[in-house]
């Protein structure tokens, strides 16, 4: 399953992220039960810049921008791999 965070994260609910992120008790790097993705690798894999920015800048534990899932593919490669290079140069 996936994590409230990798949801909202998944399906570019700034809002919910921005929420989810203000909680102490939420593991920004907290990957899925399924594919192992981070929350940062579902919103870079779907464009979705406004979230990936906001996990970017979250100040306490930071979130790890080179995470690999399963497959051993990064939040990078999901945002490249679908042409979404407004996110690419986010991570970049």
């Amino acid at each position: 399953g996936q994590t409230p965070l990798s949801w909202a994260a998944r399906y570019g609910h700034e809002g919910l992220v921005k929420m989810l992120l203000q909680r102490e008790d939420v593991d920004i790097n907290a990957p899925d039960t399924k594919y192992g993705r981070t929350p940062l690798s579902w919103a870079a894999g779907n464009g979705h810049e406004g979230v990936v920015e906001m996990l970017l800048r979250r100040e306490d534990d930071g979130v790890n921008a080179e995470s690999q899932d399963k497959d051993g593919r990064t939040p990078l490669s999901y945002a490249a791999e679908q042409g979404h290079l407004d996110v690419v140069n986010v991570l970049l």
